[in-house]
């Protein structure tokens, strides 16, 4: 299996679950995400990070293989303390089945490549880009080796940079394009967008997961399972969308690759590639609906 054709590759929902509480990550799977993250960073405490690890080594053995591919586990920075038992653990659940890695304040690829070991030659990474420095050394970051996707942590970010951003966070509108663009100059997956920090409202979670699809991200984070269902819905393409995708791509057909009418809309190269990601999409959502049957 390829990175290109990794089945995360083109995974819209990303949800959280701490490593403290193994017996969540069962529910998580449980949920529609299409990956779940076991996080010992930011949800662990300090105290509690190693017997966060040792639960989530034991809860890891009694998932099913097919669970197993779809778990990632976010370890602690590297700096930090517990970054070199993570990275032991971490190659103890590649082993077993696990997806890989989500690195947080990522910042360099040098950091990245120690990783490479325990990831061997199926385990993925996912940096998260969190700090003005990561942003800096994206472009490297992007192509080193077993990244499947980028991720954009925005508070961090905006601690870093020293922001304050309104509601609407228009300010990150430049960084949120800064990665997107990196990510498809290393001809990587649409990058993930970060957390909703809203539990409550599925409609704010909905609207910031279309935000993120229309300035070209390709999933989201979360950290609730409220936020998994109106993030698939976000990325996930409307009837009237759907059928506009199908009928533009029947003319094209008809057309025979000459420039076609649609609805008094012209349908060029640039409309019809539009149609067929409309179309992945879908596909995509469908699939969803067929594992969870």
């Amino acid at each position: 299996m390829t990175l290109n054709t990794h089945p995360l590759a083109s995974a819209t929902s990303w949800l959280f679950v701490p490593a403290s509480r193994p017996e969540r990550i069962a529910k998580a799977l449980a949920s529609g995400a299409d990956a779940v993250i076991v996080d010992l960073e930011d949800a662990v405490a300090p105290q509690d990070k190693e017997g966060a690890r040792a639960a989530l080594l034991g809860a890891f053995g009694q998932l099913q293989a097919a669970e197993r591919a779809r778990v990632l586990v976010r370890i602690n920075a590297h700096g930090t303390p517990w970054f070199d038992g993570d990275l032991q653990a971490l190659a103890q659940l590649v082993a077993q089945g696990g997806a890989g890695v989500v690195l947080p304040k990522a910042e360099t690829a040098e950091a990245m490549a120690l990783l490479l070991p325990a990831l061997g030659t199926q385990g993925v990474l996912v940096p998260i880009i969190e700090s003005v420095a990561g942003l800096h050394a994206i472009d490297a970051m992007a192509r080193a080796p077993r990244v499947l996707r980028l991720a954009f942590g925005h508070l961090d970010f905006q601690v870093d940079a020293g922001m304050a951003c309104a509601e609407d966070e228009s300010e990150l509108l430049p960084v949120r394009l800064a990665v997107v663009l990196a990510a498809r100059r290393a001809q990587l997956p649409a990058p993930i967008d970060g957390v909703t920090v809203n539990t409550q409202d599925s409609a704010v979670v909905q609207a910031d997961a279309a935000r993120a699809l229309r300035g070209g991200f390709g999933g989201k984070l979360s950290i609730h399972p409220m936020q998994v269902a109106p993030i698939n819905a976000a990325f996930a393409p409307t009837d009237a969308q759907l059928q506009r995708a199908q009928q533009v791509l029947a003319a094209a057909e008809a057309a025979q690759g000459g420039v076609c009418v649609v609805d008094g809309r012209m349908v060029d190269a640039p409309v019809i590639a539009l149609a067929h990601k409309t179309l992945q999409r879908h596909q995509q959502a469908q699939r969803r609906l067929q594992s969870d049957a």
